[in-house]
């Protein structure tokens, strides 16, 4: 039985300190994780969608009258542009700013490669900032379509690290 005076008492102390996450295994197999991000200070919170700004598009150039003797081209005649399909990966984002490890040890076998099907809670990929190993788990399940992070790389805080193919 976890004694809750315990675990909030635990809560005040990583939110009062500089320490971003903890984990305390007991002998019996009980298993509490109290982490927050740098931006989370006093609560959970939630971030927030970033804008997408919308794509303007360029002012079309003036027509100019074909030299004498030359057809001149409607733009029916012109060749249809080919529409890409619209993406449907969804896009897991690193919660903080740190560096990014593929696997939980160097030379180890990678969490996800690309063609990996992953679910829901399923553990991606593992974030170190401040000295603490920070396990970054999927918010979907699908298909890995792309790691975008580099191994042992830098990585900013809602920098997109994979991309997954919920439909795959």
């Amino acid at each position: 039985m976890i004694d809750l005076r315990y675990v909030k008492k635990l809560i005040e102390i990583i939110d009062e300190s500089t320490v971003d996450s903890i984990e305390i295994t007991s002998d019996k197999g009980m298993k509490i994780r109290i982490s927050k991000s740098p931006q989370q200070r006093g609560g959970v919170q939630m971030a927030a969608p970033m804008p997408i700004p919308a794509i303007v598009p360029a002012a079309a150039p003036p027509r100019l009258s074909p030299p004498q003797g030359t057809q001149m081209m409607s733009d029916a005649d012109a060749a249809p542009a080919t529409e890409s399909p619209k993406s449907t990966s969804v896009e897991v984002k690193s919660p903080m700013v740190g560096t990014f490890y593929k696997a939980a040890e160097p030379g180890g076998k990678a969490y996800v490669a690309v063609g990996d099907r992953v679910s829901k809670g399923q553990i991606v990929c593992i974030i170190e900032a401040m000295k603490i190993m920070n396990e970054i788990e999927s918010e979907h399940s699908g298909v890995v379509r792309e790691i975008l992070a580099q191994d042992a790389q830098p990585v900013e805080y809602g920098q997109v690290l994979f991309r997954i193919d919920p439909n795959g």
